[in-house]
């Protein structure tokens, strides 16, 4: 299993104190990439730990690490909806052994803050596409509607006082109760959470009426009849919730939503780097083991040519001139 700890220790103190000169950290060497990777490597992940885009890093993270022969070592660095830690992680050393694994947020982030302290598309350098994950649209139990055509005409009628859980500013969930508000023509009262964890608790609890979150996060509550479940975000029905209908087939397809996951280095890693952490994203994508875990969650692996920074950064680029037009009202 990856493990998670704050900071590197060890080999790279010691790599520290070695590097005495401009000369010895500086080309030829690390630098360049031609001996990388010589310790662990750290993986940021801008949200809580046991969320969806903590438990997509887990799971690449093993194979990855056995792939370049060095530990995936995860950080949580959670707040700000990712913000904080994808700060964090531009501005470490661009040396491949401090990446970001981010989700969609990466694109939200300019339309949603005015004064964001780092560009993700200037400020990173891509590595590959991890995965795609559709939402889900659950209720607590006991609010009612059992169909998605009920729920909406649910929500339209009680929209002053339904209450929809997100996990915060920038979070997906807050991106599909946007889209979802959008399609209704509605205008519900969110209560906003500090991650995805603590939100899908409280619905299964019954403390709020609904939300609409990744299946890496709602799967195992639907198989286990903990809340009730309307639709999936995407355009063909699931293989691990097949009974669960499409938002298009419920009537609202402007509705639909793939959450994705990209890794990221620092920019200015050397190419080198780069490259090597490419394959070994790749390595791990390709392991059958990895695959049926995504599967059971309702998540996919991306198609081959995502799986790079090419790839990568084209999806960075068109989802964040998208979603500049959706989000018109920056949080500061």
């Amino acid at each position: 299993m990856p493990i998670s700890r704050t900071r590197r220790t060890g080999a790279a103190v010691v790599a520290a104190i070695a590097c005495v000169s401009v000369t010895a950290c500086s080309g030829g060497g690390a630098d360049d990439g031609a001996d990388y990777p010589t310790e662990n490597i750290e993986v940021i992940v801008p949200f809580s730990a046991g969320g969806p885009t903590d438990t997509v890093t887990r799971l690449v993270a093993d194979p990855m690490g056995a792939e370049l022969g060095q530990q995936m070592v995860v950080q949580n660095v959670e707040g700000a909806g990712g913000t904080i830690g994808a700060g964090e992680a531009s501005r470490a050393r661009p040396d491949g052994y401090t990446l970001l694994l981010h989700h969609i947020g990466m694109s939200t982030a300019p339309a949603l803050y005015e004064n964001l302290p780092y560009d993700p598309q200037a400020d990173f350098a891509p590595v590959g596409l991890v995965a795609e994950v559709p939402m889900t649209i659950i209720s607590r139990n006991d609010l009612g509607p059992t169909t998605m055509d009920e729920l909406a005409t649910y929500i339209q009628q009680n929209q002053s006082t339904i209450t929809y859980a997100n996990a915060g500013v920038g979070s997906a969930s807050q991106l599909c109760g946007l889209l979802l508000e959008r399609a209704l023509g509605v205008d519900f009262q969110e209560v906003p959470y500090d991650g995805a964890g603590p939100a899908i608790a409280d619905v299964v609890g019954g403390q709020v009426d609904f939300m609409c979150d990744q299946t890496t996060n709602t799967s195992g509550q639907i198989r286990g009849g903990e809340v009730t479940a309307y639709a999936v975000t995407t355009p063909e029905r699931l293989e691990s919730l097949p009974d669960l209908q499409t938002t298009a087939e419920a009537g609202l397809p402007d509705l639909e939503l793939s959450i994705w996951h990209g890794l990221y280095a620092p920019a200015e890693t050397p190419e080198a780097v780069i490259s090597k952490l490419e394959g070994a994203l790749q390595t791990a994508l390709a392991d059958e083991a990895v695959a049926n875990s995504f599967s059971d969650l309702g998540a996919t692996v991306p198609a081959a040519e995502d799986q790079t920074p090419e790839g990568l950064a084209a999806r960075l680029a068109e989802q964040t001139a998208l979603w500049g037009e959706v989000i018109s009202e920056p949080v500061g």
